[in-house]
Formats: structure tokens, C-alpha cells, sequence
């Protein structure tokens, strides 16, 4: 317990601070990065997201169910549907603003335009942290060797993490906020995933009859959040390339990651 706790945090801590990371770029930019190039980060993340959700994830829970005489798609089938549902309900619940966007979506809010975007990244985050903790404590319940597949997961997360951050911080620098309380926004909105990570490898003992069901849960959740935001606001503007090779870098970057360290 005590060390996939040390290994969930560690690895949580560096999805947070790639998050800070990028909303630091608001002490170097005044204006929001270019489309193209937020389309390429858009994509990019998208593909990360598919991959970690397929080879991190939703393998792992199918052989785990199989190897305890359970057929495997009941749990990835269940578990990814309860993901998706999750998700929605969130996105329809929460008040949240998508950076770029002009409506609030969610239930009518009073919250400040600011709070409001923050809100949107900080809820597609918790996904994201509930799947480095998974597959950290199934690492530490299972094979040591699987410590190399999550370590992978958490470098892809955090990769597609840098660009979230400054998502966040780089819109609210032009609309006026100060250049600290902006980058202080942006990283804010990451601190979720530690939170999660953490509180599901705390919770894991319990859990473990359930664990193929909660990584297909994740991958659900994070699929969700490709398909509902990334890949559209990738796609954005005139007709290009740049969104969809994005994506297959991504995809690409993950699945050798997966499959070189795990």
C-alpha cells in the first residue's frame, strides 16, 4: 500500500506540474497560441488519450477479468458505459466554460467567466488522475513489471497535460487577468488528478474485486472527453491536416510508450 502510494503520487505529482508547466507560459505569451497550433495540441492530447484508454486500461481490465474465469467484455462493456454515463452527467451538471467558447454550459450559474474554465479542464482531469492511480496500484498488487506501463501512462498524461494548462492561464491573460492569478487558474486546474490518484490507490484494498470494472470506468471517462471536446476543437477552422496527424502522433507516442516500457 505505503509504496504504490509513494508510486501513484510521484506519478500524479508530475501530471500537476506538467499542467503548471504550461500555464507558466502565461509569463511569456500575452496572446493565445495560434489555431494551428492549438489544434496540434488538441490532436495530440486526443491521441494520447485513445491510446492510454485502449492499451493502459481497457487491455489490462479485459485480461484481469479473464484470468479470474470472467469473461472479459462484461466489465470492459459495463465499466466503459458507466465511464461515458459519468461523464455526461458531470458535463450536464457542472457549470463549465471550454476555453474559446462564449456559452456556459452545465446548469445556469452565477460563477465569474474564469471560474467557469477552470471548471471545465478541472472536471475532464478527474479521468485522468483516477487512471494513473489504477494502474499504479494494480502494478503494486500484481507484477513489479507493470510499474513500467503505468510510469508510461503517466508521461503520456503529462504530456498532454501541458498544453491544458496553458488552455486555461493563456485566454484569461487576454481577456485581463493578471499575469499570477492567471497561471495560478491554469495549475489549479490540474490538482485533481493527484487528489483522485491518490484517493483510488487509498481505496484499492477494497477494491480490488472491482478493479477491471474501474479501469474500464477510466477509459470510458477519458474517451469521453476525446470524442466530446478534443478531436471536435482539433478540427476547428479551415480544412486541415494539422488536427488529424496530431492525433495519430499521439496515438502512436502512447502505444510505443506502452509497449516499449511495459
Amino acid at each position: 500500500m505505503q509504496l504504490s502510494l509513494l508510486w501513484a503520487a510521484g506519478a500524479t505529482g508530475f501530471t500537476f506540474a506538467m499542467t503548471a508547466l504550461g500555464a507558466a507560459l502565461v509569463f511569456f505569451f500575452r496572446k493565445e497560441i495560434r489555431p494551428q497550433i492549438q489544434r496540434l495540441f488538441l490532436g495530440f492530447a486526443a491521441g494520447v488519450m485513445i491510446a492510454a484508454s485502449v492499451f493502459s486500461l481497457l487491455i489490462p481490465a479485459i485480461e484481469q477479468s479473464e484470468e479470474a474465469g470472467i469473461p472479459g467484455w462484461i466489465p470492459a462493456v459495463g465499466g466503459f458505459a458507466l465511464g461515458v454515463a459519468f461523464l455526461m452527467a458531470m458535463d450536464s451538471f457542472l457549470p463549465h466554460l471550454h476555453p474559446g467558447s462564449e456559452e456556459a454550459e452545465g446548469h445556469a450559474s452565477s460563477w465569474k467567466r474564469t471560474t467557469l474554465m477552470v471548471a471545465a479542464v478541472t472536471l475532464h482531469n478527474i479521468p485522468e488522475g483516477m487512471a494513473v492511480g489504477l494502474t499504479f496500484a494494480l502494478a503494486a498488487q500484481q507484477e513489479p513489471a507493470n510499474l513500467s506501463a503505468a510510469a508510461a501512462l503517466a508521461l503520456g498524461i503529462g504530456l498532454q497535460n501541458f498544453p491544458e494548462g496553458a488552455a486555461v492561464s493563456l485566454p484569461m491573460r487576454r481577456e485581463g487577468t493578471p499575469p499570477g492569478r492567471a497561471f495560478l487558474y491554469g495549475a489549479f486546474s490540474g490538482i485533481v488528478e493527484p487528489i483522485f490518484g491518490i484517493l483510488i490507490v487509498l481505496a484499492a484494498p477494497v477494491l480490488q474485486p472491482l478493479m477491471p470494472l474501474l479501469l474500464s470506468f477510466a477509459a470510458g471517462a477519458m474517451l469521453y472527453v476525446v470524442v466530446e471536446e478534443l478531436v471536435p476543437e482539433a478540427h476547428l477552422g479551415d480544412h486541415s491536416n494539422t488536427g488529424t496527424l496530431s492525433v495519430m502522433a499521439g496515438f502512436l507516442l502512447m502505444m510505443l510508450l506502452d509497449i516499449a516500457l511495459g
